[in-house]
């Protein structure tokens, strides 16, 4: 029963995806304000990370065309879902695909690849899904003089009271998943 919040495109769930996608559908059957808005919806996979220091998250994969979907009601799904897994922080990110310098399109069609789906702009996608709902308003890359690059992160003001908690899961995340080092601060 719970198999249809969660499409995987090989293979089947694992017993974490398997548990995530049953809390989906129990919010779905339970929750009154939520109850429409997840009828259509489901993920294509969930992964548990360590942020350190003990911390846990949830990264919830769901596929690029449903994340405005998803966007529509990420915070009252994540306030469901982080109560549910007794204070883990819950992430949806969009399940996006990363075309490499070499592609080259089937005979019918012709033309570069597109820009949406350079390892940058993939990645830079990722890092708004990340501090979703909070707008970034600036970024720079600061270069050490040993040659490490660290990307200083601006968030938006008036979400500070609200993300300030998440801060330390959202560069360990965005560290897992592409390998770079961020880091966050409030303008």
């Amino acid at each position: 029963m719970s198999l249809q919040k969660i499409r995987k495109s090989s293979g089947e769930p694992d017993e974490f995806e398997a548990s995530v996608a049953q809390e989906l559908l129990n919010l779905e059957m339970t929750s009154t304000e939520l109850k429409s808005s997840l009828r259509d919806l489901y993920i294509t996979a969930a992964k548990d990370v360590d942020c350190g220091g003990g911390k846990q998250a949830i990264i919830l994969y769901v596929p690029y065309k449903l994340l405005k979907s998803f966007n529509k009601i990420q915070t009252r799904l994540v306030r469901e879902l982080e109560k549910k897994f007794s204070g883990r922080h819950v992430l949806i990110v969009a399940q996006r695909t990363i075309l490499g310098k070499s592609y080259v399109r089937n005979q019918k069609t012709s033309g570069p690849r597109p820009r949406s789906r350079t390892l940058t702009a993939v990645q830079d996608s990722i890092l708004d899904d990340i501090v979703y709902p909070t707008e970034i308003v600036g970024k720079r890359t600061r270069v050490k003089v040993d040659g490490k690059r660290v990307l200083k992160v601006y968030l938006e003001s008036k979400d500070q009271a609200n993300v300030e908690g998440k801060i330390e899961t959202f560069a360990a995340v965005y560290d897992k998943l592409t390998n770079k080092k961020v880091s966050f601060y409030f303008q």
